[in-house]
């Protein structure tokens, strides 16, 4: 798939999204789960509820709830946790102290960071 392509996506599952009909939302995603791997559908999900969040919250809120399958929602957690952890090294918090993955790949922060936060 070409950036265009690519782009093209994005703005049809916005606007599925925007109109919550799961119906339409249901024929792009599988549409997508044929094309992309599950990671590049998480990714091309995760930049639709970036634009929809500007437009209209609840969408978004309903979307996570009754449109984005299961598996999908993982591979977003799983993605959004990698980049989490990877931001708060940045800023300096030291892995085991600060902070650690459980098995599920949630983010434990200690309680200093988790005050902070």
């Amino acid at each position: 798939m070409n950036p265009l392509e690519l782009e093209q996506e994005i703005a049809k599952m916005v606007r599925a999204m925007m109109t919550r009909n799961t119906l339409i939302g249901s024929a792009i995603i599988t549409h997508l789960k044929s094309q992309l791997t599950l990671e590049d559908l998480a990714g091309v999900l995760l930049v639709s509820i970036e634009r929809l969040v500007w437009f209209d919250a609840d969408s978004v809120i309903w979307s996570i709830e009754n449109l984005i399958p299961v598996e999908v929602l993982q591979e977003i957690q799983r993605i959004m946790s990698f980049t989490i952890y990877k931001q708060l090294i940045f800023k300096g918090c030291v892995p085991g102290k600060d902070m650690s993955v459980d098995a599920c790949g949630k983010i434990l922060l200690n309680n200093q960071l988790r005050a902070a936060a």
